[in-house]
């Protein structure tokens, strides 16, 4: 068959790259599956109505497209076998047709025939799926570009740009660097924050959350404005002490959507410093609020507490508890983490926060279980009777844990004992192989061969009165 011509092939190869921003080789080998796939709908078609589909899923493997960029066109290849008799034309040869054109031609060689259709014979279908299978090749290698381009990202956070709105996400041109293109970003209603206004074109700092693979979608990358790590990032970059590592940041707790409407997003940053000199809460605010200012901004209004880390558990927590002043800070159970609060009781409300956010946060913050309690009605010992009923309660509970964990490991060591005895007594096929091979066969007697059947006979009544033993102990004890 004659080329089959597509004029301006070099320039629509070209065209397609620039953009769809992929390397022309990857175009190339689109532009060859498609074509491929469309030769294997026009075969197909051939059969409509009159008999069954008789390709299967590999039937077309041994066939390829060979592009020709200079004369602008494709063939179609296929690879068949050099064989005595012909049973599969698409797949074989004989070796009297193809020995009057070669004739070092041997059976078992391969040889490339050229398969194409002409152009007319291809057909409407045939080229609609072409264009179908290219489109969507061309979306499959741009996401897996994405994937391998944003999947080793150092800098998490980026420059995002709104597009548009699917449903309750906002659809984000986001780029990995200077001069790189844009991609698409998805951005889920619950990474949003609710004092956002996105509109068109807006920008904001976004957190690279993950870039996962979605079924039919392919490479996706998911950002998200809610994520902890937007704060440590706009931190990271206002204040310099960070960067040259004199003061870190420890621990985040952020609320970015809060349950109910009325309270709003609020963030607790503890803080700590490298240097003695160095104040890591001054440094972190800046002067007058200026850097810290900067960060709001960032978040929209967000409310941001900048607290002092502490080695010390209670001084930790009454810092965690800002702006609330707090009296007394009583660790009544330090191994399973619960503190008792005491502040006045004009410090109460601002403690708890209202719906409980303030000491929420700080719960999160310190990982402490934290009670805010009234300094002036607090009974010392009534509480610490509550408190030490619950750590009674959590060491049995974890007490009877223990017990259920090593209950369990004596019945799995002895459920393997039972399972290597009795693999031992019967063989499972496999065994048996592995024995055969390892071990030579012996040849016995008639006399030695009944002395052999006979003892393995009593071994298995044995064996099975054994067994039967077992299992009546076993129904006495669960009675």
């Amino acid at each position: 068959m004659a080329l089959v011509l597509l004029p301006g092939l070099s320039n629509l190869i070209d065209d397609i790259s620039d953009e769809k921003k992929l390397p022309p080789q990857v175009v190339e080998a689109a532009l060859r599956e498609a074509l491929l796939k469309g030769y294997e709908r026009y075969r197909r078609t051939l059969y409509l109505g009159i008999s069954e589909d008789p390709f299967d899923e590999e039937y077309f493997s041994n066939f390829d497209v060979g592009l020709d960029l200079e004369e602008e066109g494709y063939r179609v290849l296929a690879s068949k076998i050099i064989v005595d008799e012909v049973e599969s034309e698409d797949h074989q040869i004989a070796i009297a047709e193809v020995v009057q054109v070669a004739d070092d031609a041997q059976v078992g060689d391969t040889v490339v025939l050229d398969v194409t259709p002409e152009k007319e014979d291809f057909g409407r279908m045939a080229a609609a799926t072409t264009k179908q299978v290219l489109a969507q090749k061309l979306r499959d290698q741009q996401r897996r570009m994405i994937q391998e381009e944003f999947a080793d990202l150092e800098d998490p956070v980026l420059t995002a740009r709104v597009i548009r709105f699917e449903r309750q996400s906002v659809i984000m041109a986001v780029s990995s660097g200077l001069g790189r293109p844009e991609v698409e970003a998805e951005l889920p209603r619950r990474d949003q924050l609710p004092n956002d206004n996105y509109r068109a074109n807006a920008t904001f700092k976004v957190f690279l959350k993950e870039v996962s693979e979605v079924p039919r979608r392919g490479p996706q990358l998911f950002v998200s404005r809610s994520n902890a790590g937007l704060v440590v990032y706009l931190f990271e970059n206002e204040v310099p002490e960070i960067q040259e590592g004199s003061v870190r940041i420890v621990a985040v707790a952020r609320e970015a959507n809060p349950p109910s409407r009325s309270v709003g997003p609020r963030t607790k940053v503890a803080v700590d410093s490298i240097e003695r000199e160095v104040d890591p809460v001054g440094a972190c605010i800046g002067a007058r609020g200026s850097r810290i200012q900067q960060v709001v901004n960032e978040l929209r209004g967000e409310k941001i507490d900048v607290i002092r880390w502490s080695q010390d558990p209670g001084q930790y927590i009454a810092n965690s508890l800002s702006p609330a002043r707090v009296e007394m800070v009583r660790l009544v159970d330090p191994v399973g983490q619960h503190a008792h609060v005491l502040v006045p009781p004009d410090q109460l409300s601002l403690a708890i926060g209202r719906e409980g956010q303030n000491v929420r946060l700080a719960a999160r913050l310190t990982g402490w279980k934290i009670d805010i309690k009234n300094s002036t009605e607090y009974d010392q010992e009534a509480e610490d009777a509550v408190v030490a009923e619950l750590i009674s309660q959590r060491e049995e509970e974890e007490a009877l844990q223990q017990q259920a964990e090593e209950r369990l490991a004596v019945e799995q060591a002895a459920r393997a004992e039972e399972d290597a005895r009795l693999r031992e007594l019967y063989p499972l096929p496999e065994d048996e192989e592995e024995y055969g091979e390892e071990q030579p066969e012996q040849e016995f007697s008639d006399e030695e061969s009944s002395e052999l059947e006979a003892g393995t006979e009593t071994e298995v009544e044995a064996t099975d009165a054994a067994v039967e033993a077992d299992s009546d102990a076993d129904q006495e004890q669960v009675r």
